[in-house]
């Protein structure tokens, strides 16, 4: 038993560990990495008492998938569990490595060929708080389209270009984050747990949008007005500029095409998903080989190093691996929560706690501040089947609330999303700044949401 429950504090202590980054002197890749590697080694270690404690169907499940291991102990039985549980989780998680890992590549070639001036170009304002203003709304608009994760990696890039001013730049990121988060919520492609509860059958595409639409406008409405008054009234000018290495002899036309295939790309990625069932990961690779393709053809026989510079293969190794490591060490480590059963006994805590079924939709939303928001609606999937007709029938409030509070909520802190993380990994924006100074604006938000969806519905 001690070792069960042990399992959770090592989670809590390295959760605290990343939050703490900046104070332990420690990157957050290393914390998340390690806390990963002893949830692994405590299951490895003390994999009989799991299955002791775990239901029974637990094990009988899992042998009569594979009928050979009637015949074997316990004790082979619990390491041929863990070995196939382990490599069925990594495969999974390694999808979104490899999604995040595509789409970052794709932003830095747009980004080294200048491709995020033509965006920024047609932003003509000389006020910071009219900018912040259009980012945002832009940046909510896109992640209906894209989806939240690429959305950012974009805006963030083309903040770059406009707001110089680090201090000014962090207000401007913060607000990014936010604004995505909110415009995932109301969009079945905007986030993975979205995407979840629309391909489960849970909500439709239709119903969703229409019934979050109001609710996701004033969960960025309310944190953005207050965010306005964060950065200085007077005008200042707005640089107007493209990447450095754009700044080269980068043919207009070239620039224009990279732009376009690599969010053409991006945007197509949940149209592929739809049609023919072609995973999200898939998509992004595909428009990476584009590129790829498209910037050997044109480079190849350069000498020039600045212009090999502008290839997929130099791209790649401009990617903050970093990142990728954090996102192993954080979902591997949901995926060690799982296997042991301590996400299911959460959830059959909060179902005996609350009477009313939508407040979990809530207090999952707040959780989702701080974990993994996927593997809380997926366990919330399989803890509530679909009904005909009910609170968990499809497109009932219970799904359409938790859809909203399990994305948005990853807003009120800045490790709560993958949003969030890859904006902290690509500005370097501590835990405590965002905590300080936007955790309270995204909670108002939040809390606004929630109150405008339940007065309507």
């Amino acid at each position: 038993m001690f070792f069960y429950y042990l399992m959770p504090i090592i989670f809590l202590l390295g959760i605290i560990g990343i939050a703490l980054e900046d104070v332990i002197k420690v990157n957050k890749a290393a914390t998340a990495v390690g806390m990963c590697i002893l949830l692994w080694l405590v299951f490895l270690l003390n994999a009989e008492h799991f299955f002791v404690i775990n239901p029974p169907k637990h094990i009988r499940e899992f042998v009569i998938m594979f009928p050979q291991l009637s015949e074997m102990s316990l004790h082979e039985v619990a390491f041929e569990f863990l070995e196939v549980k382990l490599v069925r989780g990594l495969g999974d998680v390694a999808t979104t490595l490899f999604f995040v890992l595509g789409s970052m590549a794709i932003i830095d070639i747009v980004d080294s060929h200048g491709g995020f001036g033509i965006i920024s170009q047609s932003i003509k304002t000389n006020s910071r708080r009219k900018l912040l203003w259009a980012l945002s709304a832009v940046t909510f608009f896109m992640s209906i389209l894209l989806g939240n994760l690429a959305t950012v990696i974009v805006m963030v890039s083309i903040a770059r270009k406009l707001v110089p001013d680090r201090n000014a730049r962090l207000i401007f990121s913060c607000m990014i984050i936010i604004a995505s988060n909110a415009g995932g919520s109301c969009s079945p492609i905007g986030d993975v747990t979205t995407l979840l509860l629309w391909t489960g059958g849970n909500l439709s595409a239709l119903h969703q949008v229409a019934s979050l639409i109001l609710p996701s406008m004033v969960m960025l409405l309310l944190p953005l007005s207050i965010a306005t008054f964060m950065l200085p009234k007077e005008t200042v000018p707005t640089p107007i500029s493209v990447a450095p290495s754009a700044q080269m002899d980068v043919n207009p036309g070239t620039r224009k095409a990279v732009l376009w295939v690599g969010l053409g790309s991006l945007a197509m990625v949940p149209v592929l998903q739809t049609l023919i069932q072609l995973p999200p990961f898939m998509g992004v690779l595909l428009g990476l080989v584009i590129l790829w393709v498209i910037t050997d053809r044109k480079y190849a026989d350069s000498e020039d190093e600045s212009k090999q510079n502008l290839r997929v293969q130099r791209s790649l190794a401009r990617v903050d691996i970093s990142t990728i490591f954090f996102f192993l060490g954080i979902l591997m480590s949901v995926q060690a929560l799982i296997v042991t059963g301590q996400l299911a006994i959460m959830a059959n805590f909060l179902s005996d706690t609350f009477a009313d079924k939508n407040h979990i939709a809530i207090v999952l939303g707040i959780l989702s501040s701080f974990l993994d928001n996927v593997a809380l609606v997926s366990a919330t999937m399989g803890m509530y089947p679909l009904q005909e007709a009910g609170i968990f029938a499809a497109d009932s409030s219970f799904w359409t609330l938790l859809a909203f509070c399990a994305v948005t909520g990853g807003s009120l802190l800045i490790i709560g999303s993958a949003a969030g993380v890859t904006v902290m990994g690509m500005e370097k924006i501590s835990f405590g700044y965002y905590l300080k100074r936007f955790s309270p604006l995204a909670l108002l938000g939040f809390c606004g949401g929630v109150l405008v969806y339940m007065f309507l519905y």
